[in-house]
């Protein structure tokens, strides 16, 4: 079943990989595919209410000493080296996402986690090639 919150955007699971975000239509380079609310905790409220969750999977670190679950898709989108699109801090607790080049329709969304696209930098789980669409994702468990 494919959750659709735009006409641009839904989720889909994907064997083997768990969920990600998909493109309903054609999407723009530049345009905005997305824009989401952030909720933000201290540490202390993610290691006493979150910690060894699976929502624990969903949050990453925003800023010194606090964590982050983007809410909408945002913390749904795929990692990849070569991601198809980008996200931005757009204001004090929101995020966007924008299309880095045209992407098709049924094509799966993907960012780098690192924040910069171009980043080789590693990230904290193994990164598998997928070699039918050439798509890097991750494998976290309890993602998905």
């Amino acid at each position: 079943m494919a959750f659709t919150q735009s006409n641009a955007i839904e989720v889909k699971r994907v064997k083997g990989k768990g969920r990600g975000v998909f493109a309903r239509r054609l999407i723009r380079q530049g345009e905005m595919i997305e824009r989401v609310p952030m909720l933000v905790l201290t540490a202390e409220e993610f290691e006493d209410h979150l910690a060894g969750t699976s929502l624990a999977n969903y949050c990453f670190a925003w800023s010194r000493g606090t964590m982050a679950l983007a809410l909408g898709y945002g913390s749904l989108y795929n990692h990849s080296f070569r991601p198809n699109a980008r996200y931005d801090d757009v204001g004090p607790q929101t995020k966007e996402f924008t299309a880095m080049r045209d992407i098709a329709p049924g094509e799966e969304i993907t960012v780098n986690y690192n924040g910069e696209p171009t980043s080789r930098a590693a990230v904290w789980f193994e990164v598998r090639e997928s070699t039918a669409s050439k798509v890097v994702n991750r494998s976290v468990p309890g993602k998905g």
